[in-house]
């Protein structure tokens, strides 16, 4: 476990003084409140990062800033080089919540990017049902939303963005509405997806035992403002074939994150 710092690294991503503010109003009175505060990092390609911290440090917002979905006030945010602005095709998110449209069935809610897009027809079908297989929905093609588990539902957000074939995916809490078994299993099933495409990941969570089985690197962010305080490295070279529960030295982990998040005088 190290202190915070920036890899002046070839990256797929790199985050660079990220500061975020909101304009909150309370009582008559219009205050500020420090969101993000300096964050910086990389992420090289093919990495799968989590960013961890309590509720309310910025995880999401810090994620959405770098999707391009909202603006910082200050920093930047760069994908291979390139400085993001606005929403990118090769980079998407999947959300807590599933967003599957309810009147469409499974592949047609997983084909949607890409009719947006404008991709043929038969382009679009072949990929959906390429990636629908990857996340072991073969044969539930049209299935409608309402007939599916959760763990299913959220299989369908995973193939959905992943047939736009992201160099980057940015994943927020995907599993946190799933019961413990499904969850476990899904995470598993996921790692196996990611190391197979060689996709960037970055993946938030509260979670510090999902932080360690998902990632191999994890970045701690303090509470409000969040900043980021320290890097943990994974502590297994191979999580598809090594269980990172079963590594003697999990529980020590463990703790001492717990005790970071914890912060200080507790």
């Amino acid at each position: 476990m190290r202190a915070a710092e920036s890899e002046q690294s070839t990256a797929m991503v790199s985050v660079r003084g990220i500061q975020k503010r909101f304009n909150i109003s309370s009582d008559n009175r219009n205050d500020t409140l420090v969101a993000l505060d300096n964050i910086s990092f990389d992420v090289p390609a093919g990495q799968f990062v989590s960013l961890l911290g309590a509720s309310g440090c910025g995880k999401t917002t810090l994620l959405r800033i770098i999707a391009g979905l909202i603006r910082a006030e200050s920093g930047e945010v760069l994908v291979q080089g390139e400085a993001v602005s606005a929403p990118r095709r090769d980079v998407c998110m999947v959300f807590q919540n599933f967003g599957l449209l309810p009147w469409r069935t499974v592949v047609d809610n997983v084909v949607f990017p890409l009719e947006l897009d404008g991709r043929p027809r038969n382009e679009r079908e072949a990929l959906a049902q390429r990636y629908i297989a990857l996340v072991g929905l073969s044969g539930f093609e049209r299935r409608f939303p309402h007939e599916l588990s959760g763990g299913m539902q959220q299989r369908v957000g995973i193939a959905r963005a992943l047939t736009r074939q992201p160099i980057v995916l940015l994943m927020d809490e995907p599993f946190a509405a799933l019961d413990a078994q499904t969850r476990e299993s899904l995470q598993e099933e996921f790692l196996k997806i990611s190391a197979k495409l060689k996709t960037t990941v970055i993946f938030v969570t509260h979670s510090i035992d999902e932080a360690l089985v998902m990632s191999d690197r994890i970045f701690i962010l303090s509470g409000r403002p969040g900043r980021l305080t320290r890097i943990v490295d994974s502590p297994v070279d191979d999580r598809i074939n090594n269980d990172v529960r079963a590594h003697p030295r999990y529980a020590t982990y463990r703790h001492e994150i717990r005790e970071m998040l914890r912060g200080p005088g507790h």
